[in-house]
């Protein structure tokens, strides 16, 4: 008996891999949901510790669920990017309203949750785009407001080849026009205060300009419509052409836009790169090769989705209640 109770208990070493367990979400590799095999799990330490296999899935999947493990709210989300070790990037030439929250971590999204925002990848007709973006719910709504995904390796191999051929050879144009009464003003999306300084950005950032008044900035840039992932060599659809183009816009937004601008004055519309107009047939393939690949899941709280911006597409189901979905975006790629 005393043998016994002198018997001192040895430490239980848990592999790494053990921690969590790995699914899917709908039966569908994009995104790859990790999820504690034991309660308790710390995700932080286990990120530190498997930088590699995370970014080794992401380039396989494309996204990455983070499901069940305790973050209550921003604080932790700071932590889980510390532990990415992801560059983090400011939202410059951004075209949605966000709050900042810290230098360089802002809310999703903020228009208005009757509407739904198709699928994009952040910032594509920037000439240094963020490689990684990294969404957290802090609140998740009470009906609807999925973020939606789609992979668009797939996405380009949906559509037909003749579509694919002729935007490689031609590009694709966006033209803004920073009209404060119907998009985000100049200031606010380059974070510059003068005429000066944003004449400077648009230079070095190959974007053409023109002033139609002091509060109304036009700016128009060309840019490839096909990607070639740097690390996979995989082809991507990495673009803004439906987006923007005026005729997948929502009803009520076409209905005003169309009734207060000429085309060209458009606060956004997409073209080929050498100005021609592309066919709303064209725009309607595309857009269906996109919805078919789309796949959305509801929010829980805690949720940390981590996307490859090239190979991952993501958007907003509208929705009821409140949400509180945090973005952080990095690895600048140029």
């Amino acid at each position: 008996m005393r043998e016994l109770i002198n018997l001192k208990r040895k430490p239980v070493l848990i592999e790494s891999a053990d921690l969590v367990k790995i699914a899917t979400l709908q039966g569908r590799s994009l995104p790859m949901v990790i999820s504690p095999n034991l309660p308790g799990v710390n995700l932080k330490e286990w990120l530190n510790t498997q930088r590699s296999f995370i970014n080794q899935k992401l380039l396989e999947n494309g996204g990455l669920l983070f499901r069940g493990f305790s973050l209550p709210g921003q604080v932790e989300f700071h932590d889980m990017l510390s532990a990415l070790d992801i560059p983090l990037m400011k939202y410059v030439e951004g075209a949605t309203p966000r709050t900042a929250l810290t230098d360089k971590v802002y809310t999703a999204t903020e228009f208005p949750s009757e509407y739904t925002i198709q699928l994009h990848n952040e910032l594509s007709y920037v000439l240094s785009w963020p490689m990684k973006i990294c969404f957290f719910c802090e609140t998740p709504p009470v009906e609807g407001g999925e973020t939606t995904i789609a992979d668009m390796r797939k996405v380009y191999q949906r559509i037909p080849k003749e579509i694919r051929d002729e935007f490689e050879k031609r590009k694709w144009k966006l033209i803004r026009n920073y009209d404060p009464n119907f998009s985000l003003t100049w200031q606010k999306s380059f974070g510059l205060n003068t005429r000066a300084e944003v004449e400077a950005y648009c230079k070095k950032a190959d974007l053409e300009f023109t002033w139609k008044n002091d509060a109304v900035l036009k700016t128009s840039c060309v840019r490839d419509a096909v990607h070639t992932h740097p690390v996979t060599g995989e082809k991507i659809w990495f673009n803004h052409v439906v987006f923007w183009h005026p005729s997948t816009l929502d009803a009520r937004i076409k209905e005003n836009f169309l009734k207060n601008f000429e085309i060209d004055d458009l606060p956004y519309n997409t073209t080929y790169g050498d100005g021609g107009k592309i066919d709303d047939e064209v725009i309607r393939i595309i857009k269906d090769a996109i919805d078919t690949e789309t796949i959305a899941g509801p929010w829980q709280q805690g949720d940390l989705l981590l996307l490859d911006n090239m190979l991952t597409a993501h958007g907003r189901n509208a929705f009821e209640g409140q949400r509180k979905i945090l973005v952080a975006m990095g690895q600048a790629f140029k």
